[in-house]
């Protein structure tokens, strides 16, 4: 293996490692499990601080909640050493999973009443400095002991009887082990049902992405269906999502376009071969003719003539193709410039007047109007029209040149004619190269059936449209409309 292609092939490795060249599938599967991810840890935490933020709001609470008892108890019933006894030394041992410590200090600090072994774990010091009397506990003081245990003290003044002057000093302590260890195993399952969800929303991305992606699928598995010999296939986009129905009918339109178009080519190849056999065959069969004994000078300048005509034939179809092919192509552009639409007309008149008088027929130019375009091509486009009109027209018939500007600005000219007219299933096709209504008649008068598609290349590339109108045994009637020149039509015709 040559360094260029180690080298081409480490790229590529590096280029799809990115997440830029990731595919689709496995784009949406980790944006789905990020997306999955990001919520399964904002609901764990919020989860997590509800509960961290209820066990400690119940264990001030309850704290606090003491000592009220131990304030009622001391200012009530001061002489009942009874009551105070079962609160502070008996109370916390019925608790099953907190242990809960009370003492009670005079005002020199010195203790009067505390749970038992409470001396033993917690001393006075280590409690906050304590409220007033008319003051609510809310919030107490974390403390850890030696052995790791967790405890949360809180500490008030209380009054001792309905007299304001003795006070004694109230100090409350919580063991929390149980709450923390509660929230340990929170944590621990938070941590368990996070990995699983990930595993879940990973493998459950798999699957909606997979099956979200399957129409592109099958799009793709239709579109490599589709060769010259497949070019009916469709996607049908009516069973696909709202967003793939768009591409999948562009898809389709574009097929349909694709399909037309070959059509459209394999018939012109088809007829621009039988176009090109029939000259030359004539050319070979007089050649063969001619050759075949020794003939006199007369005789073989008989042959040359004949086939300088055919040669002529072929000529105009060459040249009517190449500038077929120039028209079609995005980079022509046409020389416009603002002449007398009449006098054009015409000029054109004029060239066919013998033809027309040898044919019996009459040539009538009608309306005025100018025009901006490019004055060859228009002339062309006229030729054409009026050259199939004299064609087809019967002897004392009439073809009327007509130009006039519409309402909305346009320039309209029309080619009208009193001849044989063309039947409607005909129309849609007059435009098509070497179409011709009537091949034999047509041979005759030496057409070439590229005329009309040469009128309609040239109204392209004017930006206009040609548009044809025909009844049988009453004439057909073409139209050319131009777009406007951006003057008004006095001083247009003041110009010209």
């Amino acid at each position: 293996m040559s360094l260029k292609t180690v080298e081409n092939t480490t790229s590529y490795r590096s280029a799809s490692s990115s997440p830029w060249s990731w595919s689709i599938t496995r784009r949406l599967t980790f944006l789905y499990t990020l997306s999955a991810l990001g919520m399964l840890v904002i609901s764990a935490v919020f989860l997590y601080w509800v509960l961290v933020s209820n066990l400690e709001r119940e264990d001030n609470q309850f704290l606090a909640a003491k000592i009220q008892v131990l304030r009622v108890i001391l200012r009530e019933r001061p002489d009942k050493q009874e009551a105070l006894e079962e609160e502070v030394k008996w109370e916390g041992a019925s608790f099953q999973f907190a242990k809960y410590y009370a003492r009670i200090l005079d005002e020199e600090g010195r203790t009067q009443i505390e749970t038992p072994g409470m001396d033993n774990i917690l001393v006075s010091s280590l409690f906050p400095a304590p409220i007033s009397f008319i003051q609510t506990p809310e919030k107490g003081t974390k403390w850890r002991s030696n052995d790791g245990r967790p405890y949360l003290l809180m500490a008030a003044w209380a009054g001792l009887g309905h007299s304001r002057g003795n006070q004694r000093l109230v100090q409350v302590a919580l063991n929390v082990s149980h709450e923390n260890a509660l929230i340990a195993e929170y944590r621990r399952k938070l941590a368990v049902v996070l990995s699983l969800g990930i595993l879940f929303s990973a493998a459950v991305g798999v699957a909606v992405a997979r099956k979200g992606m399957r129409p592109l699928e099958e799009i793709t598995k239709t579109a490599q269906r589709i060769t010259v010999t497949q070019l009916h296939e469709r996607i049908t986009p009516a069973r696909w999502p709202r967003e793939l129905a768009a591409l999948a009918t562009a898809f389709d339109d574009m097929l349909n376009r694709l399909e037309d178009s070959f059509t459209r080519l394999s018939q012109f190849s088809a007829d621009l071969a039988h176009e090109l056999r029939t000259p030359i065959n004539n050319l070979m069969g007089e050649a063969e003719v001619a050759l075949s004994r020794t003939r006199a000078p007369n005789e073989y300048r008989q042959v040359l003539e004949s086939s300088l005509e055919e040669y002529a034939r072929l000529s105009r179809m060459v040249e009517s193709l190449l500038f077929l092919a120039r028209a079609e192509s995005t980079e022509t552009r046409i020389e416009r410039s603002l002449f007398n639409g009449r006098k054009e007309m015409e000029a054109v008149r004029e060239f066919y007047d013998a033809l027309a008088e040898e044919q019996g027929v009459e040539v009538i130019c009608q309306g005025n109007a100018p025009l901006r375009a490019d004055q060859i091509l228009f002339r062309q486009a006229l030729s054409n029209l009026l050259s199939n009109a004299l064609q087809y027209t019967p002897r004392s018939g009439k073809i009327i040149l007509s130009i006039k500007q519409t309402e909305d600005e346009f320039v309209e000219v029309a080619v009208s004619d009193t001849g044989f007219g063309i039947d409607p299933e005909h129309l849609p096709k007059l435009f098509d190269r070497f179409y011709r209504v009537d091949p034999a008649r047509s041979r005759k008068t030496s057409g070439t059936g590229l005329g009309l598609a040469i009128v309609r290349s040239i109204m392209k590339l004017h930006g206009g449209s040609v548009a044809i109108q025909s009844e049988p045994a009453k004439g057909t009637i073409v139209s050319l409309r131009f777009p406007p020149t951006g003057l008004s039509l006095t001083s247009k015709m003041t110009e010209l």
